[in-house]
């Protein structure tokens, strides 16, 4: 009874990449938590097979894996085709995957540059190409691209991930002008320091020095980014397009 209260995506059907854990798996859950079918993406069969298994384990026959590297074309426009095929059109795209190579300018090697931009920019580009004219006949289509504050602020150490997620905003901003006149809507989300498995990494020191720098002294959780994804896909969110919003507990204000 209480699904049946919450579930303000009845009917609709979600895509989100990099679903395999953090950010993208609690993105994926919360979309079935109210009634959605998922495509659960991500590169790897076993992590996307093990997160649509705990899905379904809490919400039955709600999600479905499906393991493909976002930053292969052909691979994504077969995919596409593939989803289409098994749900029917696609109301919400969630382009959450993302991966790092971190290093300073000076010592990167060609290659980390192109694994980033390839998954974190490209990936988004096969994605929407993928899905846009599925979307496009859909009932409240939206896109949602996952950027960071890395992409507002930029970061030593992190040129190509920077890179990739300010690419993303303007992927974004234009992506919303072109669609929308189709009332596709696409925003991005800048997500700040979220504890995540790549967080729990760091050493006490590291984490201290990164809430000194955030006005509401704690780090997000993967929560607060599905509850921000799931807004922007709501009706509510029906005349936002072409944005931006931070979570990041004030950082970047």
């Amino acid at each position: 009874m209480e699904r049946m209260c919450m579930a303000r995506f009845e009917n609709k059907v979600a895509v989100v990449t990099g679903a395999g854990r953090g950010i993208g798996l609690e993105i994926a859950k919360a979309f079935a938590a109210e009634g959605c079918k998922v495509a659960v993406v991500s590169r790897s069969p076993g992590s996307c097979g093990s997160a649509a298994e705990a899905i379904n384990a809490e919400f039955p026959d709600s999600a479905k894996s499906y393991a493909v590297d976002v930053a292969d074309h052909e691979a994504v426009q077969a995919l596409g085709k593939e989803i289409v095929a098994d749900f029917g059109a696609v109301n919400i795209l969630v382009n959450n995957a993302g991966v790092t190579r971190d290093g300073l300018l000076m010592r990167m090697k060609d290659e980390d540059w192109d694994t980033v931009l390839d998954t974190n920019l490209k990936g988004a580009f096969n994605t929407v190409k993928a899905f846009q004219r599925s979307m496009m006949k859909a009932e409240d289509p939206r896109i949602i691209n996952i950027s960071s504050v890395i992409g507002l602020m930029g970061n030593a150490g992190q040129v190509n991930y920077a890179a990739s997620k300010a690419g993303l905003i303007g992927f974004t901003k234009s992506v919303a002008k072109e669609l929308a006149g189709r009332k596709v809507t696409c925003n991005a989300i800048a997500p700040g320091f979220i504890v995540t498995d790549m967080t729990d990494e760091l050493n006490d020191d590291q984490k201290e020095a990164i809430v000194a720098n955030i006005p509401l002294k704690e780090m997000g959780s993967p929560q607060d980014i599905a509850s921000l994804t799931l807004f922007l896909a709501s009706a509510e969110a029906q005349y936002i397009t072409g944005q931006v919003i931070a979570s990041d507990g004030g950082m970047t204000m």
